[in-house]
């Protein structure tokens, strides 16, 4: 008796939070997860940031201003004493090696599509994450109704043991296994309750604490998903598409790495104003001076051989995690299409015979007892059954939408 009058207090406390809010569809749930998913929108400002940063790589770097005295005396420091004598003032540009500079802006607009695959997938793993968590609380208060239910049906069955061990229509060993029965579901409830509430907590990190105690629909909202081109559809998934990225960007670390093979250079031109005379009389000209300096990679074995050898590595090493990634996501394409055929199955089995003779099964077993021509441990076995054989049939359908949600994650939105 303590334990249900502690059940009924905890029931009445979460029904009284859950009616505080409206209705939480799992819809609306997609929704606010999106809404709020830092992680995605993390990903995309990086993948802004990395186009960006693209542009700039494309660029040659900035001219450097010279300023400069030559060939200042230094017994007098005239400018002059000496013909020699010039200021200077010039711009130095260095030009990279090769097309280094558009290798190297096509590698970080590969990186930016990696993290904007990357957001995509994200995106995905919210969708699936936030419907995983909505069906658990949904599984658990809908299994907290079931429990509910039946209550009082077995509440029933207590009162008859009761009257019929009043008149002496049966022992005491019924009525003490009734209240046992009776207790023990209070206690199921209380647990079910408590995974609920657990259930709950781990949907607000999406939906936020005001609105995972909303209540929830009394059905759950269709996820099937149209069987797909499954080869193409995991060949585009974003998790892929992102280790594609990889493979192009270290294609282009390639590239580049090949770049290095060729010189670089710089040009300077130079204007050197000279002040004073010629001895003959004449202003002194002033000097323009042009230079072409050139980097010449003759030895390359310590250094360019081995960071193209390093780039092939790890376009290797990016082309093997493309195919592992494609894989992982092909075996968990089979596995959810099993389970959704098996689930499928059973669910039919349950909802045309379990379910239906388990009812017959406890009307037939209550109609026995009442008729003295069934013991007590029949009838509470048949009202288990019953019991248990719905909270099953509630499972398979919640671990059907699941295996549903999995598969949308593999194939995509329907659009």
């Amino acid at each position: 008796m303590k334990a249900r009058l502690i059940y009924g207090c905890a029931a009445l406390l979460a029904a009284s939070q859950a009616h505080a809010q409206p209705s939480l569809s799992l819809a609306e749930a997609e929704r606010l997860a999106l809404e709020h998913n830092p992680r995605e929108l993390s990903l995309k400002a990086q993948a802004d940031a990395l186009k960006e940063q693209a542009v700039s790589d494309g660029q040659l770097p900035d001219p450097m201003l010279k300023l400069g005295a030559m060939n200042l005396p230094t017994d007098s420091l005239s400018l002059s004493q000496e013909p020699m004598t010039q200021m200077q003032v010039g711009l130095v540009q260095r030009f990279p090696r090769g097309d280094s500079l558009k290798v190297t802006s096509a590698r970080t607009r590969a990186l930016s599509e990696v993290d904007t695959a990357l957001a995509q997938a994200q995106q995905r793993r919210a969708l699936r994450d936030v419907r995983m968590a909505w069906l658990d609380a949904y599984y658990w208060h809908r299994a907290g109704d079931t429990v509910r239910q039946s209550q009082a049906l077995f509440t029933q069955l207590v009162d008859i043991t009761r009257s019929r061990y009043a008149v002496g229509g049966h022992n005491q060993q019924d009525v003490i296994n009734a209240d046992l029965e009776l207790d023990l579901l209070a206690d199921r409830q209380q647990d079910y309750l408590t995974r609920e509430q657990q259930a709950r907590a781990a949907l607000s990190r999406w939906v936020g604490a005001d609105r995972a105690y909303a209540t929830l629909p009394a059905r759950i909202p269709g996820l099937e998903v149209a069987t797909p081109d499954w080869n193409q559809t995991l060949q585009g998934h974003p998790e892929v598409l992102a280790e594609q990225a990889k493979v192009a960007a270290a294609q282009q670390g390639i590239q580049l790495a090949r770049e290095a093979y060729k010189p670089g250079w710089s040009l300077d031109l130079t204007y050197g104003r000279r002040v004073g005379q010629n001895p003959s009389g004449s202003d002194r000209p002033d000097f323009v001076s042009a230079m072409v300096m050139v980097e010449l990679p003759f030895q390359t074995g310590q250094r360019q051989d081995r960071r193209l050898a390093a780039s092939e590595h790890r376009k290797t090493a990016a082309v093997q995690m493309r195919h592992t990634k494609l894989l992982a996501l092909q075996q968990q394409r089979d596995d959810a299409l099993a389970r959704e055929t098996q689930l499928l199955a059973r669910i039919a089995r349950y909802q045309d015979t379990l379910l239906p003779q388990a009812n017959q099964n406890a009307e037939a077993s209550i109609n026995a007892y009442q008729a003295d021509r069934g013991d007590f441990t029949m009838l509470m076995r048949a009202r288990i059954t019953e019991l248990n054989t719905a909270l099953q049939a509630l499972k398979l359908r919640v671990d059907l939408a699941k295996t549903q949600a999995m598969l949308r994650y593999l194939a995509g939105e329907p659009q």
